[in-house]
């Protein structure tokens, strides 16, 4: 939840009507009874406390109907976004907090409604089979919130998620750049690997695109790149198996990575990633 001022709490007199508005609609309403902002929005809160997120949203939506130009409705916009998030309506959270950031761009709750966009496609992030659309759209959002607010506690979040993003699109690239490895067409396996050392770099599956790329040069017969990436491989990840694996293709080759002088290995690493060390 947002952090929002405190408010004053509110004692509610007299019970909350709920209808239907017919019985063709799913979705209950709130029966018009003028009441209080305060009344109405503490309701909301409450029932967001007791995991009611469609009644909570009914009420901040009440906050809006009958205060709509107080400071509470405002608030209320971005508290009823959040009650469609936790009810998993993630399209109508979604367009609730962009409605506020239109309306409130420079609001105290603008900080929050760019993070809740961000969670709101996070949750939406699906196994690395399937398109990754929406990984990208979480990525592009989290990025967002990082770049707004960079020492903010949503953006400490972000940063971690984001991490988690990276991995995971990083992931789908080496799926595809495997299946075209072994499908013969090397050249596009090639530029996904490519794609993960430039692009997701920081992620686990950086280490095996660099030996993906070895094995695909030497199938190319790119003998110096092959040696130069086996290197890279080596100086980064020393110890790991790929680059044991590494090592022991370019030896049958009668290719050394260890021979690979300090300025090579930079220069290859610079045309994959500018200022790559």
């Amino acid at each position: 939840m947002p952090k929002l001022t405190p408010l004053p709490l509110v004692i509610l007199a007299g019970a909350l009507l709920i209808t239907a508005c017919s019985s063709t609609r799913r979705n209950p309403e709130l029966a018009y009874v003028e009441r209080p902002v305060e009344q109405l929005y503490n309701q909301g809160t409450d029932r967001l406390d007791r995991r009611d997120y469609t009644r909570a949203k009914l009420f901040f939506e009440e906050v809006e109907r009958q205060h709509p130009y107080s400071e509470w409705a405002r608030r209320a916009m971005v508290m009823s976004a959040y009650a469609s998030y936790r009810s998993r309506d993630y399209t109508t959270s979604i367009t609730g907090a962009e409605r506020y950031l239109s309306l409130h761009p420079g609001g105290s709750e603008a900080e929050y409604a760019y993070y809740l966009i961000a969670l709101n496609h996070f949750d939406q992030i699906t196994d690395v089979g399937r398109d990754q659309a929406t990984t990208e759209s979480a990525r592009n959002a989290l990025l967002e919130v990082i770049r707004r607010y960079p020492e903010s506690e949503y953006a400490r979040d972000a940063r971690v998620k984001l991490d988690m993003v990276n991995d995971q699109l990083a992931g789908k690239e080496m799926t595809v750049g495997r299946w075209y490895l072994r499908s013969n067409q090397t050249l596009a396996a090639v530029n996904r690997f490519r794609k993960v050392v430039t692009d997701y770099q920081t992620t686990s599956h950086s280490e095996e695109a660099l030996h993906r790329l070895v094995e695909a040069y030497l199938t190319l017969g790119l003998r110096d790149q092959a040696v130069v990436a086996g290197a890279t491989l080596g100086h980064n990840y020393p110890g790991s198996d790929w680059y044991q694996m590494s090592y022991r293709l370019l030896t049958n080759e009668g290719l050394n990575p260890e021979a690979v002088d300090e300025t090579t290995r930079r220069t290859f690493l610079q045309r994959l990633i500018p200022g790559g060390k």
